[in-house]
């Protein structure tokens, strides 16, 4: 679908001119095996490509990933959203005023990140195209080259996740994360096997996705002392009382997720005291923009980051490969295995062949990707 319009609106910055048109259109790929979390269940991983165009025929481009098991939102919600809503207010706009951008889409329609995320990384690498610099200089220069990743073992039988675990352990992965939430008694057993699986000096993560309450305390405690070494969103995201008695509780650091959906929860997070570490998934709190005024809040509160994924296909993983180069409290491995997990990616096929563990940062102009 095209939103095409005569060029109104504010005047282009110098060597862009305004926007002209922004197209969608969706791609597709298949899961190596079917991506389970505690919430839902994928085969396919289903992307909205965003092209935005400009008058002096540049293109940026930028993809969203809507997980309805995860955010609520569905394809045909995202797509309404930008076709309907979004892209006409962007019509005739500098491309290079982003956070102007922002402004005008809050304004016409409140909440819908995951649709905003689309379009705002699509101007990124379209700002990058036209000042000929990467997308981590935009975000304020890169303070890596290299970007460590983990892998993601969705649920599945333990001997299933222990030795998948153990194979990416294997390729060069030090930092593992594995899927639980429906039974802590399991997932203790779960934590045991894996962290018998990997070598000593791997990170080992449970990410329970909401699916524990406040009487798991003593299990989590029996985690950590089997070697878990994070946690991530052992409680539903609306209990932050509950999120700081457990952390009072526990030798092991907690993490955030489905608890932060804007700057607006990672404030309250800080205030309360409610995890150590940040799960930034730039698809989840709007785009690259917003993202990265949460991980300047989280800096400022001496909060680690992790840079999270939907999953996502390349063009949006590559997004996420920029901001953990350029956040110095991007401690934490960042989840970048979208285009690992499937057959094929239609969108970046060769920036993440091979992976073992890092992912190089993309010194090209924009986000780096050959779509």
């Amino acid at each position: 679908m095209s939103v095409v319009t005569d060029p109104v609106g504010l005047p282009a910055g110098p060597g862009a001119g305004p926007i002209t048109a922004i197209k969608t259109r969706v791609v597709s790929a298949r899961y190596r095996r079917p991506f389970r979390i505690s919430s839902g269940i994928s085969t396919e991983l289903i992307s909205l490509v965003v092209e935005i165009h400009t008058a002096d025929g540049v293109v940026g481009i930028g993809e969203t990933s809507p997980m309805t098991a995860y955010t609520g939102d569905t394809l045909a919600g995202v797509t309404a959203a930008i076709e309907d809503h979004l892209a006409p207010t962007l019509i005739g706009r500098d491309p290079l005023d982003r956070a102007g951008a922002h402004r005008v889409m809050d304004a016409v329609l409140r909440g819908q990140h995951v649709a905003k995320s689309g379009l705002d990384i699509a101007l990124y690498d379209l700002a990058g195209r036209i000042s000929g610099w990467p997308v981590h200089a935009l975000l304020g220069g890169s303070i890596r080259d290299r970007v460590q990743t983990t892998w993601v073992v969705g649920l599945g039988t333990l001997d299933e996740m222990a030795a998948e675990a153990a194979a990416y352990a294997d390729k060069g992965f030090r930092h593992l994360k594995v899927k639980g939430g429906h039974d802590p008694a399991k997932d203790l057993e779960l934590v045991k096997a894996v962290r018998a699986a990997i070598p000593a000096d791997a990170e080992l993560c449970l990410d329970a996705n909401e699916g524990y309450d406040a009487a798991t305390a003593p299990v989590l405690a029996k985690m950590a002392a089997a070697g878990l070494t994070l946690l991530e969103q052992p409680l539903p995201r609306w209990d932050l009382a509950g999120l700081v008695r457990l952390r009072e509780r526990l030798d092991v650091r907690l993490m955030v997720d489905e608890s932060m959906h804007s700057l607006q929860d990672a404030l309250e997070i800080v205030r309360r005291g409610a995890a150590d570490v940040l799960n930034i998934k730039i698809l989840k709190v709007g785009g690259l923009h917003r993202a990265l005024q949460i991980a300047n809040l989280a800096e400022a509160a001496g909060l680690a980051v992790k840079v999270g994924s939907m999953p996502e296909l390349g063009v949006a993983t590559l997004a996420a490969v920029h901001l953990a180069a350029a956040v110095p409290g991007a401690t934490v491995a960042a989840d970048l295995v979208g285009p690992l997990m499937v057959h094929e990616d239609p969108l970046a096929p060769s920036a993440f062949a091979d992976c073992k563990g890092w992912v190089d940062v993309p010194t090209r102009p924009g986000l780096g990707h050959e779509v």
